[in-house]
């Protein structure tokens, strides 16, 4: 059920990335250092503290030689690393798509928060 459930999230980023004026891959890729950032700073709203820092773990999990579940047990072993790697790029590209439009925003004006926005 889990693993249907981040191949759902998976399909839905991907659509989201590429509808006519939603922010592209490129620019959801160069946000996330911004993101972070603001996301640290307090300046983005989007994101509080505590998700960033399960994002973190995600991060962490997948480069740590240490794994709950074994590689060398086959698929299921590196099953658990794919899952916490398409729940981590789901959510960072999502985010970062969120990021870019609430920049735009806060650019043009059209209801952002005022002050700097990049870091």
């Amino acid at each position: 059920m889990a693993k249907a459930a981040r191949a759902a999230q998976a399909w839905r980023v991907y659509r989201d990335v590429s509808k006519p004026g939603s922010p592209g891959l490129g620019a959801r890729l160069r946000a996330m250092p911004r993101l972070v950032r603001s996301a640290m700073g307090g300046r983005y709203p989007g994101m509080g503290r505590g998700r960033l820092a399960m994002m973190g773990l995600g991060v962490l999990y997948m480069v740590s030689p240490v794994d709950l579940v074994p590689d060398f047990l086959a698929l299921v072993g590196v099953a658990d690393d794919f899952g916490v790697f398409l729940w981590l790029m789901g959510s960072l590209l999502g985010e970062s798509g969120r990021y870019v439009e609430w920049e735009r925003r806060a650019l043009t004006g059209a209801g952002g928060p005022a002050g700097r926005i990049g870091g």
